[in-house]
């Protein structure tokens, strides 16, 4: 089964934000349950990211920028930011809180900001592991090279290299260029898998996908994908870790574990982060 589906999108503080996954007809691929695209935006001096103290459990969020920077805090005492290409993946594991906002630099001059941030559920086994915080640059990620490709590796394993990221599952995400005419296979055999476009044209079984088309790819699948023109796009894919609830920023295998960090989280049990007091509050009702 190879099946299109399209982002819902909608405006959060003068940002387009396209919620891909989850979706009423692909919940997830593989490990991966939540796909946001947020822009491309150009913003005016004074405006921007400024996203206050939120908390994740059980889950590792993985932001991946086009365009733009965006200032990563977290209450593990990371305080960093972010550039185009560039991985920051975030264990949530029992729980983290984190902030998203710019430097003073970035948010006092016209900027643009562009890019993807995709939620990984982890293994019943790993929810309550310790909370961990990676940054790799975009040199430091492996780079696949192949007659008309051209592949970085974010997270995972895929076409004989690792990325440097310890995951907890099986799973891959890629960034790849491809030439007019070049042949893409999915890697990952027997996995889930998905391919977002982001710029130029597909061919996937000889039908056309153009921006923002998400192409759900059953396991048992091998589908004929080629660039009908110079294209970009972003592979992802795995073995599921089973059924997640998603309430707001929580991920769990559990409604009970929701129930918890809900709790925990009204009741100002969270780890906070030094010098960010303005933390959101837990809403009425999920908006995730």
């Amino acid at each position: 089964m190879v099946k299109l589906i399209f982002g819902k999108e909608s405006d959060l503080g003068g940002i387009s934000v396209r919620r891909v996954l989850p979706h009423r007809d692909v919940r997830s691929v593989g490990p991966f349950v939540f796909f946001d695209h947020m822009g491309p935006v150009e913003f005016q001096p004074g405006q921007g990211i400024d996203v206050p103290p939120h908390p994740h459990t059980c889950l590792a969020t993985v932001t991946y920028l086009f365009k733009g920077a965006i200032l990563h805090r977290d209450s593990l005492g990371s305080d960093l930011e972010i550039t185009p290409g560039d991985l920051n993946w975030m264990s949530a594991g029992r729980g983290i809180t984190h902030s998203e906002r710019e430097t003073d630099a970035v948010r006092n001059s016209v900027h643009e900001l562009d890019g993807l941030q995709l939620w990984v559920a982890l293994p019943d086994e790993a929810e309550e592991s310790d909370p961990a915080f990676y940054h790799v640059a975009k040199n430091d990620l492996p780079v696949i090279e192949d007659a008309g490709l051209h592949m970085r590796l974010i997270a995972g394993e895929a076409f004989g290299k690792t990325a440097p990221v310890p995951v907890k599952s099986k799973l891959y995400y890629l960034d790849v260029e491809m030439d007019e005419g070049a042949q893409l296979l999915l890697p990952g055999e027997n996995q889930e898998g998905a391919i977002y476009v982001v710029s130029g044209t597909l061919l996937i079984d000889g039908e056309s996908y153009t921006p923002e088309s998400f192409i759900y790819v059953a396991p048992e699948e091998i589908p004929d994908i080629v660039a009908k023109t110079d294209c970009r796009v972003m592979l992802l894919g795995g073995l599921p870790v089973g059924r997640r609830y998603i309430w707001w920023n929580f991920v769990a295998s559990t409604k009970e574990r929701i129930e918890a960090a809900k709790a925990d989280w009204a009741a100002g049990k969270f780890p906070r982060i030094d010098g960010e007091d303005d933390a959101l509050p837990l809403p009425e009702r999920s908006t995730g």
